[in-house]
């Protein structure tokens, strides 16, 4: 709700649309909001009222009975360019959309449109109306997310990880990164590198997973010559290389136990011998690990070292996935639409609010790495300057979805004999809120973003199917 205070502006909301239900239901929902609201009933009245009146934020339907929803929009533009406006039509095509927006149109959204995603797109669009130039807002909102030059991201659990990197930075203590794959691991561990003493000598990342196992000892240990077939020469190895620098040894939990012998000498004394050689090595290196696995399950199941494990696990950085951070999805798509429009030599410059709430609601199981893909993909499919959310590759996550409601508890072989329908989507809501709030240990409003959805309707669901916190 608005707050109502004499010292505080209310906005001041135009509807246009030629459907008296549906001025009438925007007008009410509007005005519990807290706003001011008028109503038009045809373009031209709409225009009339522009040019007498300003208006903080126009709802226009793109479909008028006397001209269209683009001429409202222009005619508002003309009159200040501040007004921000959102078109809403049940007929819009993507062509339609994006030359509103490219006209100067915040968003569109498509009828029969969510009510609390409506609420949330006009609250979002109001916040950006305070300068002129929208896109100086979201360039400085964008920087205002980049964390050591490298990492995106403002919410809560990330905000966490960003104290724990400057507090460790310093030290020379081992650090074990765990997360799921696609989380950013190899970010972090740069990042520490880079606000460390060692920032300008040597980073070394080593992927345990990527070579193959004959080759991976002497990579790291290097060899002397005629240690083997093909040793024509020294070679140093990755730890040599790294002296005086930092290491970081990603997917530490694929080395075989006989390779993790070798690693803890390294790891406990900073000293090894090359393959062929007889003579110790001593470096001096900071030793940063990663893994998506479980290493204390490994331990116990005899397949990492124990001894290792501790070694390596002096302080842990439990980086989030992608479902626990939604906040950050908005910035970390301006971000790689900005990469690969480069890349590409393309300008899609933005991407729509309506398919930032789509992106919401999905799970992101590759995390990071698959929302990249993802923006990448619908990049180079797309031929507007804009993405919509016809312009993303949706489908198949779509079709993800749908497979694991009904693997998991729905067989739709029982229609012929009868269901309810309102009880059974009342209980994939319900199912939803609770897996939410559990995720969030109770708090309602880390939920609700999680879920994609306002605080109040949050509320208001949690009242509806009497779920207690």
């Amino acid at each position: 709700m608005q707050n109502s205070n004499e010292n505080t502006h209310i906005p001041h909301i135009l509807v246009v649309d030629d459907e008296l239900s549906m001025r009438e239901l925007l007008e009410l929902m509007m005005e519990r909001e807290g706003y001011k609201v008028s109503c038009a009933e045809s373009g031209n009245k709409a225009i009339e009222l522009i040019e007498k009146t300003d208006f903080d934020l126009l709802l226009c339907d793109i479909r008028l009975g006397d001209i269209t929803g683009l001429d409202v929009l222009r005619a508002a533009k003309k009159q200040n360019q501040d007004t921000v406006v959102i078109m809403i039509s049940a007929y819009a095509t993507a062509e339609t959309a994006v030359e509103a927006m490219n006209d100067g149109a915040y968003d569109y959204l498509p009828k029969p449109f969510d009510k609390d995603e409506l609420k949330h797109t006009i609250a979002n669009a109001l916040d950006l109306k305070t300068t002129k130039q929208e896109k100086k807002i979201l360039d400085n909102k964008f920087k205002k997310t980049l964390h050591f030059g490298i990492i995106i991201g403002n919410s809560p659990k990330m905000m966490h990880i960003y104290g724990m990197i400057e507090q460790v930075a310093k030290t020379t203590t081992n650090i074990l990164i765990t997360g799921e794959s696609g989380t950013g691991k190899e970010l972090i561990a740069k990042a520490i590198n880079e606000q460390s003493d060692r920032r300008d000598k040597p980073f070394v990342v080593i992927n345990c997973g990527g070579i193959p196992e004959t080759l991976i000892e002497s990579e790291l240990l290097g060899y002397k010559k005629g240690a083997f077939t093909g040793a024509t020469q020294d070679k140093k190895g990755l730890f040599e290389i790294a002296d005086k620098g930092t290491v970081f040894l990603d997917e530490i939990g694929e080395l075989s136990i006989q390779l993790q012998v070798k690693l803890l000498r390294v790891v406990q004394d900073k000293v090894f011998k090359a393959v062929g050689g007889s003579e110790d090595i001593s470096v001096d290196i900071r030793i940063i690990s990663a893994t998506n696995k479980n290493l204390e399950d490994e331990v116990i199941a005899g397949k990492f070292r124990e001894d290792l494990f501790y070694r390596l696990n002096v302080i842990e950085i439990k980086v989030p996935p992608l479902r626990e951070r939604k906040g950050d999805i908005r910035a970390l798509c301006q971000h790689f639409l900005d990469k690969y429009s480069r890349e590409m030599g393309k300008e899609v410059t933005r991407i729509s609010s309506y398919a930032i709430d789509l992106l919401n609601k999905y799970d992101f199981p590759g995390n990071i790495r698959e929302l990249e893909n993802l923006l990448e993909r619908s990049v180079a499919l797309s031929s507007t300057n804009i993405l919509l959310p016809e312009s993303l590759t949706l489908s198949i996550h779509k079709r993800r979805w749908i497979e694991g409601i009904r693997n998991r508890r729905f067989d739709l072989n029982e229609v012929p004999h009868g269901v309810f329908l309102d009880s059974i989507m009342e209980e994939i809501e319900s199912a939803y809120l609770k897996k939410a709030l559990e995720c969030t240990d109770g708090n309602i409003s880390r939920a609700a973003e999680q879920l994609g959805i306002s605080f109040r309707s949050m509320r208001y669901r949690l009242n509806k199917l009497k779920i207690e916190k």
